[in-house]
């Protein structure tokens, strides 16, 4: 477990650097098209697929551990994953680039920091 713990680690750290870098901002030629959150990104199941053919989200997914179980089998479930304590998620923030990227920065900070936590503990 403890490698996979460290795989999720570097993984979600990875996820936070290419939203920093700027990862999410509008595609080169595309200025009217968001690129969702997540989707396509290192943490997505769905990254390396050739565009048009996405998978379901499944269990394999990393994110899925933090999707409510009634969200599930959403089309993109790690949009409902909660984000704060008043429960924002993905999906609630969409239409406001500049506050979903900061409000899922700060989950991701606080996610890695506590895997880190645990990873120490064991």
């Amino acid at each position: 477990m403890a490698s996979n713990q460290a795989d999720l680690i570097r993984l979600l750290e990875a996820e936070l650097d290419l939203i920093e870098g700027g990862g999410y901002g509008l595609p080169s030629g595309h200025p009217d098209q968001e690129r969702p959150m997540f989707y396509r990104s290192l943490a997505c199941i769905n990254h390396w697929l050739i565009e048009g053919r996405a998978d379901e989200c499944n269990e394999d997914c990393v994110l899925m551990q933090w999707v409510p179980e009634q969200h599930k089998q959403e089309a993109m479930p790690c949009h409902f994953i909660p984000l704060n304590q008043a429960g924002a998620t993905v999906r609630s923030f969409e239409g406001n680039q500049a506050r979903l990227e900061e409000a899922v920065k700060i989950w991701l900070r606080k996610k890695i920091d506590e895997l880190k936590l645990q990873a120490g503990s064991t």
